[in-house]
């Protein structure tokens, strides 16, 4: 815990088998009290890794998406009894380490969420959202410099993406915009956006246990 506080982090993973490990033997468990993997359908061994490692581990029924892992992740945490969440990439891109860091800053009582920041690379439309929603709830936003890892198993971007996600950007951007000047209506940016959570059309999923069964029976 953290002041008190339970400190849970989640994993959103496709395909991590390689990096996985790398990723657990960072998370400074000194901290957290709960880790968190959610399988959107994995076609590796992602989910044998994790129950390896002792991971509670949710995987997807079918391939939902990197949003629809994110708000699984969240939900589950929750469910979980966290205080504070940390969403890590699985794919080693990111260091763990600075889960301390970020969960301090939001255990000190000045921040509602807090964001790693890397200058190069994608990131994704989906996290872009949920930024401007929690501008749209005024919930009061920090930021902390993320160093990123580039090699060949963890996730990259090539130029056609690169111009998809930066679209992508400027169209939450701009709506985001109408919404606040009240010439547009869209269900990101509605009265009850600090509810989300509650509004997500849950995944088909099942626990890491059924379908290592099922592989084991067949």
């Amino acid at each position: 815990m953290l002041d008190g506080l339970k400190v849970a982090v989640v994993l959103p993973a496709y395909n991590a088998s390689n990096t996985l490990e790398q990723t657990y033997a960072e998370i400074p468990m000194e901290v957290v009290d709960d880790i968190i993997l959610v399988d959107d359908a994995s076609t590796d061994h992602t989910a044998a890794v994790a129950e390896r490692l002792g991971i509670h581990t949710v995987i997807h029924a079918r391939n939902g998406g990197y949003g629809a892992n994110q708000k699984s992740c969240y939900t589950v945490a929750l469910a979980r009894g966290a205080d504070i969440v940390v969403m890590v990439h699985p794919d080693y891109q990111y260091t763990p380490r600075l889960i301390t860091a970020m969960a301090g800053m939001i255990a000190s009582g000045h921040y509602d969420a807090v964001f790693g920041s890397r200058i190069l690379g994608g990131d994704f439309v989906f996290d872009n959202e949920m930024i401007a929603q929690a501008m749209w709830a005024g919930f009061e936003i920090g930021e902390i410099s993320c160093p990123t890892k580039y090699f060949p198993e963890a996730s990259s971007i090539n130029f056609r993406r690169s111009c998809i996600y930066g679209l992508g950007v400027l169209r939450t951007a701009i709506t985001y915009r109408l919404c606040r000047f009240g010439l547009w209506s869209s269900g990101l940016f509605v009265a009850e956006a600090a509810n989300l959570p509650k509004l997500v059309t849950e995944m088909p999923t099942m626990t890491v246990a059924e379908p290592l069964r099922r592989r084991r029976a067949a």
